[in-house]
């Protein structure tokens, strides 16, 4: 592939649209299409690969997003370094709209998300993936999260530092129970995407760090009729712009050479399969 990046970001056109000499590049993979094509472009002398997880057109709902070819579309792309902002709820009183926190720990509470390279089934080209374990204890790159927190304090948006990201199938919000539920186990934010993001990125080896950002209280923690998607889209888009120049400032401080443990999360293990 001519054209390459080092660094990942997911997420919408709001991310990339603005910026000068766009490259759109199709990348095919052994799990099929991406979301979307993948818009390479250049911020703080980084080539920075944005991929619209919902597609251009925000078309794909949470679940139905083909996460393992996002993953490594971006790999094959070059990037060894994903930051995937993602809206969310709080769970919390003091999580309110328009807070960003930047995840330590994540709990999955999805159903049907295919979540791994190494299921031992076939690939069309016939290599067959082995069945592997890997450690996925803290699920994101420290060296990530101080770059998405440094940003934020430099940028004077105080994150919140550390916290666990539940994630849900979608694409409908919670019940109250379920809200209730979740906050009572003591988790920070509530969303549909993030997962599994994470632990096919620690499956090939990246470095991934998310940023959240609260557009709702979720609707166990609050009155009324609860969250609905107008409120949602409505609050994104006051805080999209804050969200992006923090996000393109930690692309600059993403370091050029990685020395955290992420790229060697496989441990020599064998894969079964050559990675891109």
């Amino acid at each position: 592939m001519s054209e390459q990046a080092e660094i990942g970001v997911i997420g919408g056109s709001g991310f990339y649209s603005f910026l000068d000499d766009v490259t759109e590049i199709t990348v095919d993979t052994p799990y099929g299409a991406p979301s979307d094509s993948l818009f390479l472009g250049e911020l703080a002398g980084r080539r920075v690969a944005f991929l619209p997880r919902h597609g251009r057109k925000h078309h794909l709902p949470p679940h139905r997003i083909n996460y393992r070819a996002n993953m490594w579309a971006l790999r094959s792309a070059g990037v060894r370094q994903v930051l995937g902002p993602c809206a969310v709820g709080g769970l919390r009183q003091e999580y309110g709209p328009g807070t960003l926190l930047i995840p330590d720990q994540l709990v999955d509470r999805t159903k049907a998300r295919v979540q791994t390279y190494f299921d031992g089934e076939a690939l069309p080209d016939g290599s067959v993936p082995n069945v592997v374990h890997l450690t996925f204890a803290d699920p994101y790159c420290e060296t990530g999260r101080q770059a998405c927190l440094s940003a934020a304090r430099e940028d004077g948006w105080e994150a919140v530092d550390g916290g666990t990201l539940c994630v849900v199938e979608g694409p409908r919000f919670s019940t109250r129970a379920e809200s209730h539920w979740h906050a009572a186990q003591g988790w920070s934010v509530v969303g549909m995407t993030g997962h599994p993001e994470a632990a096919l990125a620690r499956e090939l080896g990246l470095c991934y760090a998310s940023l959240t950002l609260v557009t709702d209280l979720d609707a166990g923690a609050e009155t009324g009729e609860g969250v609905s998607h107008e409120e949602v889209l409505r609050v994104f888009g006051e805080n999209v712009g804050r969200l992006r120049k923090v996000l393109f400032d930690a692309v600059g401080k993403l370091p050029a050479e990685r020395s955290c443990s992420c790229s060697e999360a496989l441990g020599g293990l064998d894969p079964g399969i050559e990675l891109p």
